[in-house]
């Protein structure tokens, strides 16, 4: 098997640093992909951009708001999404303990159904902050993601093993009956998910990012990994809503590095779509 690489943007659409970074390496062709998150002001601008260029873009489903000063909110009126002030809840822990399954289902749709209003062609689904997943508390929602996803004929990522993700191994079987679940409804997932740390760490320069990165791409094994980051512009915008806009805007410029693009010309990476996937799906 060939070592197969998504390189997939998350956050599209958040806010407009959002947009002009992840557009600007859509342009340039660095990355393969983006999610957007359509309950955001600036999702309909990514998507313009996006259907207007025909470039692969997902829905980042979305049911956390995390941000103190800037927020949103559940395109469905379910009360099991919201806090006390009408915006998704600040963390997944909240969405696990007190959503409803059919809420869930609802708003999963909902989102899917508003970027295809706006003129998307989504190549697939993922998840905003894993709060899907039951990594919090152990209860997910994921027989109603893989539901929908089924239905709407489009791939979701879920890793088939945890190799590289730092977790307890313990946790492996988890990943194999979520695996089973998909491969039950027919959804396609990936072998494996990477990512290096959000937070900027004690000490972290571009350079040793840069440099952590190359060696994340030298160790991917064969089979198709996604890799996923958070490439916004730094901005006074980016600096009003986050304290990591320093992280965001190194993700902005590793995968337009020279030295990164030569990793993955070294390696014999083949770098793939989420629409690839979307049409084994779609094939079956």
């Amino acid at each position: 098997m060939t070592r197969q690489l998504i390189i997939n943007a998350d956050d599209y659409g958040m806010c407009r640093a959002a947009n002009t970074g992840i557009t600007s390496l859509l342009r340039a062709g660095a990355i393969s992909s983006a999610t957007v998150m359509t309950p955001c002001p600036w999702a309909p601008d990514a998507i313009a951009t996006a259907a207007r260029h025909g470039w692969d873009v997902g829905v980042h489903l979305t049911l956390t708001s995390e941000w103190n000063g800037y927020r949103w909110s559940p395109l469905t009126g379910g009360a099991s999404l919201r806090d006390a002030a009408g915006y998704f809840p600040h963390e997944s822990k909240t969405v696990e303990e007190q959503a409803d399954p059919e809420e869930i289902r609802a708003e999963i749709k909902a989102q899917i159904d508003r970027a295809v209003a706006l003129g998307l062609d989504p190549s697939h689904a993922d998840n905003h902050m894993g709060s899907l997943y039951g990594l919090a508390t152990g209860r997910d929602f994921l027989t109603e993601a893989l539901g929908v996803c089924a239905e709407y004929g489009l791939p979701f990522r879920l890793p088939r093993t945890l190799d590289g993700m730092g977790l307890p191994p313990e946790l492996e079987p988890f990943a194999e009956a979520a695996a089973a679940r998909a491969d039950a409804a027919g959804v396609v997932i990936l072998d494996r998910l990477w990512t290096l740390p959000f937070h900027k760490r004690e000490g972290e320069t571009y350079e040793s990012f840069k440099a952590d990165m190359i060696a994340l791409i030298r160790a991917l094994k064969p089979g198709v990994t996604e890799i996923y980051v958070h490439p916004f512009e730094d901005t006074d915008e980016l600096r009003h809503i986050m304290p990591d806009y320093e992280k965001r805007a190194m993700e902005l410029r590793v995968f337009t590095d020279p030295e990164v693009q030569q990793a993955l010309a070294d390696e014999e990476i083949a770098l793939i779509g989420w629409r690839d996937l979307r049409d084994v799906q779609r094939s079956r």
